[in-house]
């Protein structure tokens, strides 16, 4: 696995070179400590994009660096060409300096019934689980030619989730298997393929989101396990993600009582104790949307992102603009204020940055 690791992060390394050839394209990140606190702020926020067009607040958001990505979905491609050309508009937007490299271009791309751009993967999560490490390994090199044809940079996948019998994720296909070995391998060889085609991967829901009734877009969810079965069960294919050098780690919306009675994204003891410090992870962590009735209940927009950022979680994630730039606004107010701490928000924001340093162009 160390030398799988090796192998995969060096060749993504590689395709972050891989680009149009203008210098100008991207700089050296820098220090985040050396970032005024409006583009920190700025820099823990995802967004997603209306149509095909770039509106002209979208458009000032990211010029100001007020954004680090954003995400796309099924509407953002009527055709791949104009998935394409959008995602091209987006790029070339100037940006600040210390923030010139890609922006982050996000979709979920899991095959079966969750996927925003036609083509690969060709399969659902459940087909690729039960036909084998070398299949899942095979769809997941498609998938980031695919996705790396159209711009794509990050694919939130694979789900790492466990299909547990009644849960909404087993129904939709979208596990690799209802026991952790065959989820982290199969899961896992998917993840790793995205990773040497130049894609970085995303391992969700952490800390495991097989065991829920209904999808967090649709309600409120309680994950009604001990730690020391979600421990050894659903957090168990992370710790081959990590292992294998996953660069992005989606955290949950639902509720894990075990843990505390607020949404994953939002307990310190999920987010930094559990996924940090118990299993290793030094990538990027981002939570799942945050404009849903998973986590309206516990807040505005603006709250949520907070509680996301006390909580350790790096990317705050909204599908509309509005609600994303007063969450902004409200990361800025407690930075300045001291209620968010600067080393942790400036730690925060320097894996962002080395991820975006790492894509290609």
């Amino acid at each position: 696995m160390a030398i799988l690791a090796c192998l995969a992060l060096a060749a993504f390394a590689l395709g972050a070179t891989v680009g149009d050839g203008s210098s100008e394209a991207r700089d050296e990140p820098g220090p985040a400590s050396t970032l005024p606190p409006t583009l920190l702020a700025g820099q823990r926020i995802v967004v997603g994009v209306d149509g095909t067009s770039v509106g002209r607040g979208l458009r000032s958001a990211i010029h100001q660096g007020e954004v680090a990505g954003v995400v796309l979905f099924a509407g953002n491609f009527p055709s791949r060409a104009a998935g394409r050309r959008l995602i091209a508009r987006l790029q070339a937007i100037p940006r600040p300096p210390k923030l010139r490299s890609p922006l982050l271009i996000m979709v979920d791309q899991e095959g079966g019934q969750v996927k925003r751009l036609a083509g690969a993967p060709t399969a659902s999560a459940a087909t690729m689980g039960a036909r084998g490490a070398e299949f899942s390994r095979e769809q997941g090199k498609r998938t980031a030619a695919n996705l790396r044809g159209a711009g794509v940079n990050v694919d939130l996948a694979p789900v790492l989730d466990i299909a547990r019998p009644g849960g909404v994720i087993a129904e939709t296909e979208r596990s690799f298997g209802s026991n952790p070995v065959r989820v982290a391998n199969t899961a896992v060889a998917f993840g790793g393929a995205l990773q040497y085609g130049g894609v970085a991967a995303t391992g969700k829901h952490f800390p495991g989101f097989g065991a829920a009734r209904e999808n967090t877009d649709f309600s409120a969810e309680r994950i009604d396990l001990s730690k020391q079965e979600l421990r050894q069960i659903d957090e168990a294919p992370y710790e081959r993600f990590i292992a294998m050098g996953g660069l992005l780690v989606m955290l949950s919306t639902a509720i894990y009582p075990a843990y505390s009675d607020r949404p994953a994204a939002f307990t310190r003891s999920i987010a930094t104790d559990e996924l940090r410090h118990r299993l290793g992870f030094e990538g990027v962590t981002i939570s799942d949307a945050l404009e849903t009735p998973a986590v309206e209940r516990f807040g505005t927009p603006a709250e949520a992102a907070v509680a996301g950022a006390v909580a350790g979680t790096d990317l705050l994630l909204y599908a509309r603009l509005k609600p994303a730039m007063a969450a902004r606004r409200a990361l800025l107010a407690k930075l300045r204020s001291g209620g968010l701490e600067r080393p942790a928000f400036v730690a925060a924001v320097e894996r962002v940055l080395a991820l975006r340093a790492e894509l290609p162009l």
